[in-house]
């Protein structure tokens, strides 16, 4: 009876499947699957532990579930399903670490696919594609792969793969995820209203922070990083198809969501990197900074953080080894050059009053930059030589000024751990020292003129009482005259 049950039971489409009917299948065998816990049985830094903690916390965290959902555009409604070690009837040698059902009305309304890899361990294409053929056949409309390697945004997916219609790829590192966990925690930009969630969250966040988690930061660029300032400074042409090129640019977009992701912790919300056009096509990103890296032996992040007086740009110098950071700030439009250049330095002598501290670590390093109306470069100046910035500015007309800081690497340019420590911290200090306390000019409220009364006027004049004596005995349509002094006086 058992047997004949299972045969005639068959798993088609997944979404608009009954959840009774899926859970039927469970019960025949036809697709094995385990429940996700919080607690997993699985020792730490095992795949299976790993995704049964996260996805426990999807189903049990309302606020971490949402911010996830909208970075994967599921639908957030619904009651939500959580498994482990799926395999499905068509492909029973592939067994997928996770699986997220939402299901409304008791019908599965939208569906995930998730692959974990900790530690080293990396995303493999043929396994992948293998999961995308599964997630075509049951009609499973996106792909979620997570592990320790950084993108600049979830839409960007690490492997190049040709992925059907229907099915999107996204992917999470794990600091990602835990970033998005501190935010949460800090209360400042989202925060979780239970209380009890909080408590979950809290210990979720102790296990991804473990050493034996199998989650880590990221720490080190590749080798290729060095070998490709070592080519330029050698005066070597740097080739598209280089893998040393390759490795280069791949170590500075995961050291920029590093980045993006450590100020997103200090400041409590969460910050955006990368650029904006390339944001769904990661492939447009590495072309266009590898162009700029081969032409210009420079590259280039901007960071988007909500407040900010504009965007953290950062770019590397290879030639010259160093590291330069600014932003940009628009001034009063109603002053000349002087009170413009003497408005910004008493913004940063106000940053230095308000932390003097980190104020000391950059101020070697700061300079000013003027973009001045129909110029093809901008002026700039160190920071004691701002009289000597306004000589060569009279009488131009400035439309933007820059705060830059920068700093020579040296030798720590070239170092694949050297370099990553120290970029880190030139950003945050750069942000707490000048960043956060600057702002833009903005022009003040036009302001309401009381009228004035005859008794503040104070006594009139002779010549304009017999003005106003005259007046009443001018006829009426005379009145009306569009000539001030012919207007009726008010009594």
């Amino acid at each position: 009876m058992y047997k004949k049950m299972a045969k005639e039971l068959k798993l088609n489409k997944l979404i608009g499947t009954s959840k009774k009917d899926f859970d039927a299948c469970i019960s025949n065998g036809l697709v094995t699957l385990r429940r996700a816990r919080l607690i997993p049985v699985a020792k730490p830094g095992d795949e299976i532990a790993l995704a049964s903690v996260i996805l426990s916390a999807l189903k049990l965290i309302d606020e971490f579930r949402k911010l996830t959902f909208n970075d994967l555009k599921m639908a957030n409604g619904g009651q939500v399903y959580v498994y482990t070690e799926v395999t499905f009837p068509e492909f029973p040698e592939s067994r997928i670490d996770g699986l997220i059902l939402v299901v409304r009305g008791k019908k599965i309304k939208d569906a995930a696919l998730l692959e974990m890899k900790t530690g080293t361990s990396v995303l493999d294409k043929e396994q992948v594609d293998r999961y995308i053929q599964v997630a075509k056949e049951y009609g499973i409309p996106r792909l979620v792969t997570m592990s320790n390697q950084f993108v600049s945004a979830p839409t960007q997916f690490p492997l190049q793969t040709k992925v059907p219609k229907g099915i999107n790829l996204y992917h999470f590192s794990w600091s990602y995820l835990l970033t998005l966990a501190h935010v949460l925690l800090s209360g400042k930009d989202y925060s979780i209203s239970d209380e009890d969630q909080v408590h979950i969250m809290k210990e979720v966040v102790s296990y991804l922070e473990h050493k034996k988690s199998g989650t880590s930061g990221f720490n080190q660029m590749k080798p290729g990083w060095s070998t490709v300032i070592e080519q330029i400074n050698t005066g070597a042409r740097l080739r598209i198809k280089d893998p040393a090129v390759a490795e280069a640019i791949d170590s500075w977009h995961q050291e920029e969501q590093d980045v993006a992701l450590i100020m997103s912790r200090n400041l409590g919300l969460l910050v955006d990197s990368g650029v904006k056009k390339h944001r769904n096509n990661l492939q447009g990103r590495l072309d266009r900074d590898t162009k700029q890296l081969i032409e210009k032996s420079t590259i280039s992040s901007a960071y988007r953080i909500r407040g900010a007086v504009s965007d953290l740009a950062i770019e590397a110098h290879f030639k010259r080894r160093i590291i330069e950071m600014h932003v940009t700030i628009e001034p009063p439009n109603t002053k000349g050059a002087k009170g413009q250049l003497g408005w910004l330095r008493r913004q940063l002598e106000n940053c230095q009053k308000k932390n003097p501290e980190q104020y000391e670590l950059v101020s070697s390093g700061l300079l000013i930059e003027a973009w001045v109306k129909n110029a093809r470069t901008p002026e700039r100046a160190q920071l004691g030589e701002i009289d000597n910035l306004l000589e060569h500015l009279r009488g131009r007309e400035i439309r933007e000024l820059r705060v830059i800081h920068f700093e020579d690497f040296g030798k720590a340019f070239s170092s694949r751990v050297k370099f990553v420590d120290r970029l880190e911290q030139m950003a945050l200090s750069f942000y707490t020292g000048i960043v956060q306390h600057l702002v833009n000019w903005e022009p003040q409220a036009p302001k309401i003129v009381k009228p004035t009364t005859k008794e503040e006027e104070g006594p009139e004049s002779p010549e304009a009482v017999a003005r106003g004596m005259a007046s009443a005995h001018v006829p009426s349509e005379s009145r009306l005259s569009s000539n001030p002094d012919q207007m009726i006086p008010n009594n």
